[in-house]
């Protein structure tokens, strides 16, 4: 019989994770994060790791695929699949219920789509052949394999283009898919446009005054380069580039908050997408707890055909 699988996204700062938490609490769930940048240690403030969010009723909602790894070390969507479906394993025979929770459409379509990925063999004198060609020469290569990238700075890095070029062009491979033996009950968190944007501004200004700053500063003292900080993007790039001088406080502040709103409405380009492609998205405000529970129960209770 499949297995069930609670999907919780929407758009950054529209309270994901306090929703799915009331959920996970309700329903004996854990929660596995669908957010690409949470999988780094010490990265904290800027991707929003708000620990006492999972504090419920005097408890604490086990969460997984969050501080893995350092931030210099790479971590992509075949790591992302693998991990979750060993998580996704474990979950499901500890007899809990598994949500995944995020906004990195790229994670959250894999999962439901269940893609098929191929690891690539990276073989040594096609990657030196690639680190020798020019950006133009390399960025055409890539975009002939991946016309529409689902993350728009992959054409912008090196690496993430030689990664996926070596991906599409290996003959030999190990196929990793997502676990098909589950069905999905997908929850999508909206809030109104200028809500939204009120949230983003506030909650900007909160992780100013908590020390995302700082964050950046220590993470540069410790000695990841400010290049590999930049391109995880938004609070990132900005502070590093106002730490480096390119950038004064005022204009980091603004080029930060706009930068925010853009990716919010990538975020609802890339779930507007998946509908299209036939997945169902539940859409309610994150006030709406009881309509998703009622919604769980009938999914949970729902004999399989």
């Amino acid at each position: 019989m499949p297995r069930r699988l609670v999907t919780i996204l929407g758009p950054t700062a529209v309270g994901k994770t306090i929703f799915a938490v009331k959920l996970a609490d309700a329903f004996d769930g854990e929660i596995i994060s669908a957010d690409s940048r949470q999988v780094y240690k010490r990265m904290d403030i800027g991707t929003g790791k708000d620990v006492s969010d999972y504090s419920i009723n005097g408890k604490t909602i086990s969460s997984h695929l969050i501080d893995l790894i350092e931030p210099a070390d790479e971590y992509n969507l075949f790591s992302f699949v693998k991990d979750f479906n060993q998580t996704f394993e474990d979950i499901s025979k500890r007899n809990k219920l598994p949500f995944l929770v995020g906004g990195t459409g790229m994670y959250l379509n894999a999962v439901l789509n269940k893609y098929e990925l191929k690891k690539a063999d990276f073989h040594p004198k096609r990657k030196e052949e690639l680190e020798k060609l020019s950006d133009k020469e390399l960025r055409k290569i890539f975009l002939s394999y991946e016309p529409n990238p689902h993350d728009t700075t992959d054409v912008l890095y090196r690496k993430r283009m030689i990664a996926s070029v070596l991906i599409h062009e290996s003959p030999e491979h190990a196929n990793l898919t997502i676990a098909e033996n589950f069905n999905s009950l997908v929850i999508g968190v909206m809030e109104d446009r200028s809500e939204i944007k009120k949230r983003i501004t506030a909650r900007l200004k909160k992780r100013l005054k908590e020390g995302m700053i700082e964050e950046v500063k220590r993470l540069l003292d410790e000695g990841v380069p400010a290049e590999r900080l930049k391109r995880f993007g938004l609070e990132y790039r900005f502070v590093t580039e106002h730490l480096s001088g390119e950038l004064n406080y005022n204009d980091m502040y603004q080029k930060l908050n706009s930068a925010i709103h853009k990716f919010a409405k990538r975020q609802m380009t890339w779930f507007r997408k998946m509908e299209r492609e036939g997945i169902e998205i539940n859409w309610m405000k994150n006030d709406e707890i009881r309509k998703a529970e009622k919604l769980i129960d009938v999914f949970l209770n729902k004999k399989d055909e």
